[in-house]
């Protein structure tokens, strides 16, 4: 290497080692979630009528292998007939959109919860969790 290209060369290397230092932090900046974290609010925002095991149903349906499952096809729930009839596939994106507005996303749904209370931070920590429910 020529004197000429060493000081390139250390801004480069300087340079990918602090991108790879900071990628966790820029990921979760980027709205990418923590499972341990999503666990938490699964705890608090979800557990009470949604299991996270697979075949057990409380006042909602369980919600293992929720990701990219068809809607109103959990064996053993009563689904409503909007639910039932639905064509959503849950998406981490129609998740999202259906904890904001459940009514909306499912007119005649019924599901009555209201995410409000949850910030854009629980929602991506919340699907991190979901993601792993397989």
């Amino acid at each position: 290497m020529t004197s000429d290209t060493r000081p390139c060369f250390r801004v480069v290397l300087l340079s990918a080692l602090l991108l790879s230092a900071l990628s966790p932090r820029i990921a979760s900046a980027a709205g990418e979630g923590d499972v341990s974290d999503g666990s938490d609010v699964y705890d608090s925002e979800c557990a009470d009528c949604h299991s996270a095991r697979q075949g057990k149903n409380k006042k909602g349906p369980s919600l293992f292998a929720v990701v990219g499952r068809h809607s109103g096809t959990q064996q053993g729930y009563q689904y409503s007939d909007a639910m039932a009839h639905s064509t959503i596939v849950w998406t981490p994106e129609k998740i999202q959109a259906y904890l904001a507005a459940p009514k909306t996303v499912v007119p005649g749904g019924k599901m009555k919860y209201d995410s409000s209370d949850l910030s854009a931070q629980d929602i991506a920590d919340l699907l991190a969790f979901l993601k792993t429910l397989h």
